[in-house]
């Protein structure tokens, strides 16, 4: 059989990405920012392509597709509507957006082209489609029943369609400006976090209020059927035609002004965040239910960037009654570009699809590039670092003696993660068992908000031990809680913010959030042997089967991609340990760290 390739593309939005196909397998995906050290970046994602086209030994003119991950004639088509709806209020926004369009974001395929110096076609998938197509096809089921739900794409803002094999077919969609993504962003920028990236910082303040503002929000705000579709009231917002997402009445409703993007939330935010969450989690189950009964599918697959909501996740499965739920590990825009590949490889071209029913072809979402011994090295002498290089066992050994000490340890190994969260390839771990940890971890490494909680990664076959649900979540997509037995008595009554966060809630207190929830990762030695074999030699000194994982990076930062990366931020936040494969780096041996601005960003693999 002759090798076809197919080169997905997601761009010019937010969170720009790239994925090559080999014969309907996933070869390679990675987003741009990775590359280019600007978190979301939304340009055209060039190094990731060259990256994917690099890791297959390929040039592009020996890809056979390249597919874009949206239509934009039908996005303009939309813009251009809104407007003119809204005319003559919206005048600012229109002068600002409509020459960038007319410009560049109109003509993708001409742009397309320059850009990797090809005359090849270029082909177009509905951005829904992209997004349904990212889920169903990677998963493990022949049959599912396919809800997206985010921003907006061309005009669907939530769609819920049938897989079935080869096919996918759409049911039912509500359309723009109707938009559940964008009401959670509209809360987002209310309580002063940056919309497209801040919304998972909503999600996490969440727990630390109560929903007293939730009937005032179904009163106001949206009306919603028993079938979970729903109607915003547009009043409120100025996301149509304007250039925020809310308005003065929105305010005025609440009595607030929005909160100024470096203001610490008070119990009002808190209070606000919860409400907001909760009729989030009530609507998506109302959805999925109605999806379910529609198409008599008992799988379900999300997708669509409402999908890396971890908390709705876990409402959804401890309630709509499926029998296995899979999400697209990278959900949001950034995998619109396998989506695009897999749709045009099943749905245009009309490929037979075969099943592995115990395990999806995501590859643990480890799709990013590896770095050898010999980049490794180069990079480090050229810093002039301090380093010794381990074999494995005495390696894991070190590590773990690290985390029982009480350091923080960035963790690089493997391929780079697929999507927004680091699974144990870029990442920064730490003793979940420790009561500063949390604290420590936010403000003296990460340098963000107290609030945040950080994730555990447990070791599979010990996750029914200290979580409630039997719940399989390699990618980190589900919240689960803590079990009962682990849990320690807290005393009730009124608390302040910073009471709430010194509270020791559990034996593992550093990954326990406010209301004993927990963004679980379980880990599998298929999927990720070597991080698999750290986990096991940890609870093999401490009895413990965890650790804190949370991504290699600081605030406003990617996650870290090359070893260049890595160092950089090694060095620049108060990390101590710094492993790379099998060199390992202790902060107090390492000369002043001075960056080489001159040197190239991405290093060649060997």
């Amino acid at each position: 059989m002759d090798t076809v390739y197919i080169l997905g593309i997601s761009a010019y939005y937010h969170d720009s990405a790239a994925c090559l196909l080999k014969n309907g397998e996933i070869s390679a995906a990675a987003q741009e920012e990775r590359f280019s050290r600007r978190k979301g970046d939304s340009r055209f994602p060039l190094e990731a392509v060259k990256y994917c086209l690099e890791e297959a030994s390929i040039s592009i003119e020996d890809v056979d597709h390249i597919v874009f991950y949206d239509k934009p004639i039908l996005k303009f088509d939309r813009i251009l509507a809104s407007y003119i709806h809204r005319a003559p209020l919206g005048v600012r926004s229109f002068v600002k957006s409509i020459p960038l369009w007319l410009k560049s974001k109109l003509w993708v395929e001409a742009n397309v082209q320059k850009a990797l110096g090809t005359k090849k076609d270029i082909l177009f998938a509905e951005h829904h489609q992209s997004h349904s197509a990212s889920a169903f096809y990677p998963s493990p089921f022949d049959e599912a029943v396919i809800v997206t739900v985010d921003g907006v794409g061309e005009w669907a803002t939530t769609t819920i369609g049938v897989g079935s094999g080869n096919r996918l077919d759409l049911l039912k969609k509500i359309d723009f400006p109707h938009s559940l993504g964008l009401l959670y962003s509209a809360f987002t920028y209310y309580c002063g976090f940056r919309v497209n990236s801040g919304e998972y910082k909503l999600m996490g303040l969440a727990p630390y209020g109560n929903p007293v503002y939730l009937d005032l929000i179904k009163k106001e705000l949206i009306d919603i059927a028993d079938d979970g579709s729903y109607r915003l009231n547009m009043k409120y917002f100025d996301y149509v035609a304007g250039l925020k997402m809310i308005n003065r009445k929105f305010e005025k409703l609440f009595g607030r002004q929005a909160l100024g993007a470096e203001d610490e939330p008070d119990r009002f935010f808190m209070d606000i965040a919860a409400s907001i969450q909760a009729l989030f989690n009530e609507i998506l189950l109302k959805i999925v239910v109605y999806a379910k009964n529609i198409s008599g599918k008992k799988n379900l697959c999300l997708a669509g960037g409402v999908a890396l909501n971890c908390v709705a996740n876990g409402e959804i499965f401890r309630e709509a009654g499926f029998s296995e739920i899979w999400i697209q590990p990278a959900a949001g825009d950034a995998g619109g570009a396998p989506g695009a590949a897999f749709y045009t490889h099943y749905s245009y071209l009309g490929n037979p699809r075969a099943v592995n029913e115990k395990s999806d072809s995501q590859k643990g979402s480890f799709l990013g590039p590896e770095y050898g011994e010999e980049s490794i090295r180069n990079v480090l002498d050229r810093y002039d670092a301090v380093y010794r290089k381990y074999e494995d066992n005495d390696l894991f050994e070190f590590i773990a003696d690290m985390i029982d000490n009480q350091k923080a340890v960035g963790f690089f190994q493997g391929r780079s993660e697929f999507g927004p969260r680091a699974l144990g390839s870029r990442s920064i771990l730490g003793d979940p068992r420790s009561p500063d940890m949390q604290r420590n971890l936010n403000l003296k490494i990460k340098f963000r908000e107290s609030f945040r909680p950080f994730a555990p990664s447990i070791l599979e076959e010990y996750s029914g031990e200290y979580f409630d649900e039997p719940l399989s979540s390699p990618y980190m997509l589900f919240t689960s809680f803590v079990s009962e037995k682990r849990r320690f008595p807290v005393s009730s009554g009124e608390k302040t913010f910073k009471e709430l966060l010194a509270e020791k809630r559990s034996e593992i207190p550093a990954v326990t959030h406010v209301d004993n929830s927990a963004r679980l990762q379980t880990v599998s030695k298929e999927t990720n042997p070597r991080y698999h074999r750290l986990l096991e030699v940890f609870y093999e000194k401490t009895g413990c089967p965890l650790l804190i994982n949370t991504s290699f990076n600081v605030r406003g930062e990617p996650i870290v991609n090359s070893p260049r990366d890595a160092y950089s931020c090694f060095m620049g936040s108060n990390i101590d340990v710094l492993v790379i494969e099998n060199f390992v780096l202790l902060k107090e041996d390492q000369p002043p760290f001075r960056e080489r601005d001159t040197w190239q960003k991405t290093l060649v693999r060997d």
